[in-house]
């Protein structure tokens, strides 16, 4: 990890009730929907720091996932009450990861955890970029706020 690079370990978190929609056949939480979740809690994250998806249109960058690691540990059903927490573990030149745990407070149970390997990339061509200095300056304001 590049140490001049602010990383962000304090977890954001997201309250989510387990919907109708978010059930498959069998009548529990879709492995894709966990996916959704992770792309939604970082949004709101970045979001609360001020880079919301209409700040990268305007820079003319943003992320893209190039992987997800979801490990499946329990089951959530309909009416779940559930954590949904990320946070940054690691920040290179042009990309990032984030952790995610899933919790459900009710029982204490971990559902899953899971990383994201997000690339920083112009919009216009797709390919990879450096992290912008706006962007950079926004993850440090945050990193400060959150001391």
């Amino acid at each position: 990890m590049n140490k001049d690079i602010p990383v962000i370990t304090t977890p954001y978190d997201w309250l989510h009730t387990v919907e109708e929609s978010d059930l498959d056949q069998n009548k529990h939480v879709n492995n894709v929907v966990y996916v959704k979740w992770m792309e939604n809690v970082a949004i709101k994250n970045s979001s609360s720091w001020g880079l919301t998806p209409e700040f990268y249109l305007q820079l003319g960058a943003t992320w893209v996932a190039r992987r997800h690691t979801i490990e499946y540990l329990h089951q959530a059903f309909l009416g779940d009450e559930l954590v949904i927490r990320t946070w940054i573990s690691e920040v290179k030149k042009a990309s990032s990861v984030r952790s995610y745990e899933i919790v459900r407070p009710s029982d204490g149970l971990t559902i899953a955890t899971g990383e994201t390997l997000w690339a920083f990339v112009n919009i216009k061509d797709g390919r990879p970029t450096r992290i912008l200095p706006e962007v950079m300056e926004a993850i440090e304001r945050a990193k400060v706020k959150q001391g």
